[in-house]
């Protein structure tokens, strides 16, 4: 009778080891997968910029737009980097040394710009305050010695484009922006 205990204790000890080894196996399985999403979600969050700062500076546009970022278009002398959100589309310029010298949209909404413009924001505040309204018309234009920024479009199909004169690589017309 003693041995029959010990051998189903012994059997019950080695079902016990076999469970924790497939529990580990588990374990180190969630884990690596873990990983793989952490690294993934890392190279999910491209950086995405203001307008005249650096491409690579600022991840503000995808978390101020709760956007995803789309493709990447490489034209001569520029790339167009689009951020994609349920209800504006943002296009981003950015020329060949990395800055961004214009930004375009087009969606159900216009976006809040200010993150967008960055620190050429306040400028365009100001100017916005001094340019007076026209009744009727879709479109308006505000500018400065700095930065131009034009709205258009009617209801479901808002347009608009902003841009800096002097950071437009040379070779690109400003009608590009769009």
């Amino acid at each position: 009778m003693i041995s029959v205990n010990a051998e189903t204790g012994f059997r019950s000890l080695q079902k016990i080891m076999r469970d924790l080894t497939t529990l580990r196996k588990r374990f180190y399985v969630l884990f690596f997968c873990l990983g793989i999403l952490a690294a993934i979600l890392a190279a999910v969050h491209v950086a995405q910029a203001a307008l005249g700062e650096s491409a690579d500076s600022v991840m503000s546009d995808l978390n101020a737009l709760s956007a995803m970022q789309g493709a990447a278009i490489i034209h001569t002398g520029y790339t167009v980097q689009e951020i994609t959100s349920a209800s504006v589309t943002v296009r981003e310029y950015i020329s060949p040394s990395g800055v961004v010298f214009g930004i375009a949209w087009n969606g159900l909404i216009h976006p809040d710009l200010t993150p967008l413009l960055g620190s050429y924001a306040g400028e365009y505040h100001q100017a916005l305050l001094k340019t007076p309204r026209k009744p009727g018309s879709r479109f308006s234009r505000v500018k400065t010695d700095v930065i131009v920024v034009e709205k258009w479009g009617h209801m479901r199909n808002l347009r608009g484009r902003a841009y800096v004169l002097a950071l437009i690589p040379p070779g690109v017309i400003v009608d590009e922006i769009k």
